[in-house]
């Protein structure tokens, strides 16, 4: 007995009637079909995405270091983002207009610098020495007055005062086993209490290129997490206590040339919208081939180009179209803050695309800036933690 003669008749006409439908109506249905399962997928991660723990009293303070040199006591933190919680409180009450929660504090400096440390007590000092050469070179140490409390008056725009002049420094120091904390605090005091401090070698200098930098007191503000919370959560964290105009974060390793921030800014300035809200990011995508990258592991070049090849397929449009999404040097204008910071869930390492992500869904506008940049040794890269963790 032939094997057709077994199947059903029943089944032939079944194939007759799906042979019969058109491609594009196959193609449609893919779409369909393959949209419906990224919103299972999307509302899925709603649901099980962590969230993150709540910030502790003395993760809200800060110490730096004084005019006569010594370390200041604990401080608190200014926080736009307490006045942002407030306000969308009050919208959901309806005792102010949902755009008004989207109000930010004045800014109080024109550049917040956000350094995530955890255990960087080798590679801290180069990073923050080309830091402030270039912030005290370009913003100078006027800063802009504060017009209000601590928290600073609530505006729209969030870019009152002197656009251009006053910085400050963030190091967030992420848990750290070692002497991540001294090291900045010494930095600080060595570049205060000097008119010609002594110049710590980084990636992009060395004592022969180096531009010895005094610096005004209290500029660089270290705050310390209790418990290691990722990347992802020390970088936010800072920039929910930033009061520039702009808030950049960078990678304490300085594999980020720090020069380019002025790339940056150009490039916000170029596109932002008329509330005032933009995104920079710095991209190594141009040096593709190059030796810098080249000379990466292996594996870490196979994680890397996988990884990109996910962010194409899965996100959304406009971030699938930034060419490289990790490098750790991005820039935001302060009415940019409420419409992503608050928002936030991942601290691991995957935490630049969905900051991303989120700027895309709030519309605000986004350019991607060649940067130099180099490799680093001592990466605190856990290929398999990290990969794990991209599910956060």
């Amino acid at each position: 007995m032939d094997s057709a003669d077994a199947i059903p008749e029943s089944a032939w006409s079944a194939l007759d009637k799906l042979s019969s439908i058109p491609l594009w109506a196959w193609a449609a249905g893919a779409v369909v079909g393959a949209f419906g399962i990224i919103v299972l997928a999307y509302t899925i991660l709603l649901f099980i995405a962590p969230k993150p723990r709540p910030p502790r009293a003395s993760e809200k303070q800060f110490i730096t270091v004084q005019a006569d040199g010594s370390v200041s006591k604990l401080q608190p933190l200014p926080c736009w983002y307490d006045n942002h919680v407030a306000l969308t409180q009050m919208a959901r009450e309806k005792q102010i207009s949902p755009e008004e929660a989207y109000q930010i504090s004045d800014a109080e400096v024109f550049m917040s610098l956000v350094v995530p440390a955890y255990n960087e007590e080798e590679r801290l000092s180069g990073m923050l020495e080309e830091a402030v050469e270039y912030l005290e070179e370009q913003y100078g140490h006027h800063g802009t007055p504060s017009k209000s409390s601590s928290n600073g008056s609530l505006q729209a725009s969030g870019q009152q005062g002197d656009k251009w002049r006053g910085w400050e420094i963030i190091v967030v120091s992420d848990g750290s086993k070692d002497k991540t904390v001294q090291t900045a605090l010494q930095f600080a005091k060595t570049h205060q209490l000097n008119r010609s401090p002594p110049v710590p070698n980084g990636p992009w200098h060395g004592k022969n290129n180096a531009k010895p930098t005094n610096i005004p007191p209290g500029t660089i503000r270290v705050v310390q997490l209790e418990q290691n919370r990722g990347k992802g959560g020390a970088v936010t964290h800072g920039m929910r206590h930033a009061r520039g105009t702009y808030v950049v974060f960078a990678d304490a390793d300085g594999a980020s040339k720090f020069t380019d921030l002025g790339k940056l800014v150009q490039g916000c300035e170029k596109v932002k919208d008329k509330q005032g809200r933009a995104v920079g990011v710095g991209s190594r995508a141009h040096m593709v081939g190059t030796e810098a990258v080249v000379k990466r592991s292996f594996l870490r070049n196979t994680l890397m180009r996988a990884f990109h090849l996910l962010i194409w397929t899965l996100t959304t449009p406009r971030t699938s179209h930034i060419k490289d999404t990790q490098c750790g040097f991005k820039l935001f204008s302060r009415p940019a803050l409420p419409y992503i910071i608050p928002y936030m869930h991942s601290e691991g390492w995957i935490f630049d695309v969905e900051m991303l992500m989120l700027a895309e869904s709030a519309e605000i506008p986004m350019t991607e800036v060649a940067i130099g940049w180099k490799e680093v040794k001592g990466s605190k890269l856990n290929v398999i933690k990290d990969s794990l963790g991209m599910a956060d």
